[in-house]
């Protein structure tokens, strides 16, 4: 038996489309009469604390994000259940449609436009070629490795920053902390797609700001954050942003969500802020997704895109 325990999205939906792909299996939600022993798989999304009370015959742990950090601090996660992430193609073109858009946004110089605009300004820039312009990308595993792809086939140079050594052709690939600050003072556009983990917690912090390379983008490097909230230090994006360390930030994550009307981020016309919309987890083909992995795991194929709960990702 399946449990599907969505808070914060349409629950009844995903129900509905689950069912018609699973067939027989049988289905409940959280407001259903049903036994807790009779659970094999829990689909969740930002559970409740009692989410997982009773259920002590459980297979896996589906979850609807591709993140899990928020998952993993859950009092009572069930450490020993293997825990299931959201991967697929629409998620991930929509995670590299957004870093495309906003690194030519940026390479191409909109903020000076725009207030050159404001300010009735005729003033002809011309920004670096793509290839003079290094865009470093944060976390390169299939986000990331995505993204890397649609920026080169732009003529854009790309490096990697990761946990663990990656190899991908056309990008410089660097690892572990000893390598980050070389990664960092070759890059003019950052972007931020890693995970949220002890290690990764502030680091887009005022002195991480100083390390990236200045001269390549007249206005100063530029920050991308469509990853999580809780690596961005705000009140350091906020001095960098004032005092020229960087040149523009987009921030499609924040440490508080909805992100708080008197926050200073809302006044900077050289922030670019939207609403947590960078990879939209899609109901038709999330559901397609969950479906095959229980209908999977049922019939004896191993789970796939199964989390490390040590490194928590």
């Amino acid at each position: 038996m399946l449990l599907v325990h969505l808070s914060d999205v349409n629950e009844a939906d995903w129900i509905s489309r689950l069912a018609a792909l699973l067939g027989d299996y049988p289905i409940v939600s959280r407001n259903d009469r049903f036994n807790p022993d009779d659970i094999r798989y829990v689909f969740v999304w930002k559970p409740l604390e009692n989410a997982f009370e009773g259920l002590n015959n459980l297979k896996a742990i589906l979850s609807l994000g591709a993140g899990v950090d928020a998952l993993l601090r859950h009092p009572n996660l069930p450490r020993s259940v293997p825990i299931v992430r959201f991967v697929e193609d629409d998620l991930t073109r929509c995670m590299s449609d957004y870093v495309v858009a906003n690194v030519t946004m940026h390479h191409r110089c909109f903020t000076r436009y725009r207030r050159d605009q404001r300010a009735r300004n005729w003033s002809q820039y011309y920004p670096p070629a793509a290839r003079n312009t290094c865009v470093g990308i944060m976390g390169m595993g299939v986000l990331g490795q995505d993204a890397a792809k649609r920026l080169l086939a732009l003529g854009f140079e790309v490096r990697g920053w990761s946990r663990s050594p990656k190899d991908m052709q056309g990008v410089e690939s660097f690892s572990g902390p000893d390598q980050f600050e070389k990664f960092l003072g070759g890059t003019d556009i950052l972007v931020d797609l890693l995970p949220l983990t002890p290690e990764t917690e502030n680091i887009l912090n005022y002195e991480m700001f100083l390390k990236l390379r200045r001269g390549r983008l007249r206005d100063g490097p530029v920050i991308i954050n469509a990853a999580r909230g809780g690596h961005q230090v705000e009140a350091d994006i906020v001095r960098a942003l004032g005092d020229g360390t960087l040149g523009a930030a987009s921030l499609d994550v924040f440490q508080t969500e909805p992100l708080p009307p008197d926050s200073p981020l809302w006044e900077l016309d050289n922030c670019y802020i939207t609403p947590h919309i960078a990879a939209i987890s899609s109901p038709q083909s999330g559901a397609a997704y969950f479906a095959n992995v229980v209908l999977d795991h049922e019939a004896g194929k191993p789970l796939l895109n199964v989390v490390d709960v040590e490194r928590g990702y």
